[in-house]
């Protein structure tokens, strides 16, 4: 029989499966990278038993909790646990502190001949775990950042690096205004907590840490503040790629490669991709300029209707280029010229990857 833990450190560093018991909207705020959701109550019992513990009291909520466990609804959590414990027999099972939620789940599960043990403290605990590691990770590790003008590569590059974070490969989202993945984003919450636990199994070992150079927010999801300072005095790796070829960088990973992303649309792939790239390019209008939007919308369109046609993606690189040389580089040299890192090593991105495969 194994026994409940506390050791969080060992749960994320060897990816142990954790099987959550908290409600569905609990979940989807924020769990862990090897969790599932298994709810013992779902989101309407939850409600009512929280309800009910504020007008009568612990006892009284429990007992409106077994008066809610139907036969037919213990079946369904038994089958789903079941199913769990058998894919994971060495995980472990945990509610929002680790009190009645987990240990109830344990006792159905015991009763149903199952011994899973629970997570002391639950998600609260490891989170608090988390977010202290975090706070440690960014001071004892030493970072090195990987910068250069958009479309230089940077993210591919890391591949090439011994250690690394790909910090937009967590935020399932490239960073710029154009950055959608077609995959939905996380929660600010879970890609901290992916974020921690790749900053934790890197403390394990000495070395340089490579990141991607990023503004404050990936997409959606805000890199801790933290990291953010160390990445600002952190020594840093430049990219040089001239402006044509990163503007047909941009353009095999935005439009050639992107299509597959829209092969079930309604309207077409070709359709649905070149209305995401004009939307895309409408959230740049202020900062372009109405007149300069304008242009560039036009020969966007331009472009959609060539491909759409068959005609290849060559259309799009004067539209890249335009975008490149009147607001991308710009923004990137005024946020370089708050840069207090050194610079460690400068190349295009084939030296530069030669560079990393040599730490």
């Amino acid at each position: 029989m194994r026994h409940n833990t506390d050791n969080y450190r060992q749960l994320f560093l060897n990816d142990v499966p954790l099987m959550d018991v908290r409600a569905p909207v609990e979940y989807a705020r924020g769990a862990f990278p090897t969790s599932e959701n298994c709810p013992l109550l779902d989101d309407r019992q939850r409600e009512l038993v929280g309800t009910e513990y504020k007008r009568a009291g612990q006892q009284a909520a429990i007992e409106l909790g077994w008066e809610l466990a139907t036969d037919e609804v213990r079946a369904e959590r038994l089958a789903a646990w079941r199913d769990f414990v058998e894919r994971h027999p060495q995980g472990y099972l945990y509610c929002f502190r680790g009190g009645l939620r987990s240990r109830t789940s344990q006792q159905l599960l015991r009763e149903a001949g199952i011994d899973y043990p629970l997570v002391e403290g639950g998600y609260k605990a490891m989170r608090n775990f988390l977010l202290a590691e975090l706070a440690h990770q960014c001071v004892q590790l030493s970072f090195v950042v990987v910068s250069g003008h958009t479309g230089s590569g940077k993210t591919k590059l890391l591949q090439y690096a011994r250690r690394a974070v790909d910090l937009e490969g967590i935020a399932c989202h490239r960073g710029s205004s154009f950055g959608r993945t077609g995959q939905p984003q996380p929660s600010q919450i879970d890609f901290e907590n992916q974020l921690a636990v790749d900053l934790l199994k890197l403390g394990e070992e000495q070395g340089p840490v490579f990141l991607e150079d990023e503004s404050r927010l990936i997409g959606r999801c805000a890199l801790p503040v933290m990291l953010r300072e160390r990445m600002h005095v952190a020594p840093r790796v430049m990219v040089e790629e001239p402006v044509e070829e990163r503007a047909r960088r941009i353009v095999r990973d935005y439009v050639s490669s992107a299509l597959t992303r829209f092969a079930d649309a309604d309207e077409g792939p070709h359709a649905a991709l070149g209305a995401e790239l004009r939307d895309s390019l409408a959230r740049l209008r202020k900062r372009l300029g109405g007149e300069r939007h304008r242009q560039l919308d036009e020969q966007l369109a331009a472009a959609n209707d060539e491909l759409a046609r068959g005609g290849g993606s060559e259309a799009y690189i004067p539209v890249v280029m335009g975008l490149l040389i009147d607001y991308y580089d710009r923004a990137y040299d005024h946020t370089m010229g708050k840069s207090a890192g050194t610079v460690l090593f400068r190349g295009t991105y084939a030296e530069v990857a030669q560079w990393l495969e040599s730490q």
